[in-house]
């Protein structure tokens, strides 16, 4: 069982954290997670049940990890990532069990705000700008830009989503705005602005 009465996050006495990790106040870490030693974890995340956070991964704040996910070494994710369940990441390109490629990860950066769908799959070195919404079962195979919408295998751009996870649809101005958070976007030379 984990001690926890020093700490200021919350892990259940399944998990394994190993020493030198770093976890931030008010995180919660679930059922079977295993977080390596050289792991950082932001504040307020929480992450569900049978998750393994890898050294050198680096989770910002308020990240929400859904249960079933492995995050290797060379992944980055920024505040307020949304990881869906059963999602995957890779770190090589062309694994083989015969071969170490372990100095061969690429590296793999998940913006502010953006959610990853279910059962996802990002292959590695591409990186996933902020805000975009990545729909599920998707395999990603190249870089997906802020605010873009993207599904199918392999995944393919099919609009824009606002920051709140609404589609956004833009007019013969290159205007939109978003149905929930009523916010404006443009749309010029195939990049999403918000309009303050």
């Amino acid at each position: 069982m984990i001690d926890t009465s020093n700490n200021s996050y919350f892990a259940h006495e399944s998990a394994v954290i190993d020493n030198g990790a770093e976890i931030g106040d008010g995180t919660k870490i679930w059922h079977f997670c295993h977080i390596m030693p050289k792991a950082k974890i932001g504040a307020d995340c929480n992450l569900g049940q049978n998750v393994f956070v890898a050294n050198d991964v680096v989770l910002g704040n308020n990240v929400k990890v859904q249960n079933n996910v492995s995050i290797y070494s060379g992944v980055t994710c920024e505040d307020d990532v949304f990881l869906g369940p059963s999602m995957v990441f890779t770190n090589v390109i062309n694994p083989r069990s015969a071969i170490n490629r372990r100095g061969s990860y690429l590296k793999t950066s998940i913006k502010k705000g953006a959610s990853i769908g279910a059962n996802t799959t990002i292959v590695c070195g591409n990186d996933i700008g902020q805000y975009a919404f990545i729909g599920a079962g998707a395999v990603v195979t190249k870089h997906v830009p802020d605010y873009a919408l993207v599904v199918g295998n392999p995944a393919k751009q099919i609009g824009w989503m606002s920051e709140n996870g609404q589609r956004l649809a833009f007019d013969e101005t290159g205007s939109a705005t978003c149905p929930e958070s009523g916010k404006k976007y443009v749309l010029k030379n195939s990049k999403v602005i918000e309009i303050f």
